[in-house]
């Protein structure tokens, strides 16, 4: 079963860096969307790599 873990940053460079880290772990580009104007993004991942992606995300100091 997947889940979609929803991360939101306080700048856009913290957000561009979290993008580069996805890409950088394979995660294809289908599988997460970024709302730049929310400074936001939604990962799709199975729940049993929620925490892995939240540990990764979690590296840029994110906001939520």
């Amino acid at each position: 079963m997947n889940t979609t873990v929803t991360v939101n940053f306080g700048s856009i460079g913290a957000l561009k860096n979290a993008v580069d880290d996805l890409l950088g772990v394979g995660i294809p580009q289908e599988k997460f969307y970024v709302i730049k104007d929310e400074k936001q993004i939604k990962v799709i991942t199975p729940e049993v790599s929620e925490p892995e992606i939240r540990e990764l995300l979690g590296r840029h100091s994110p906001l939520s």
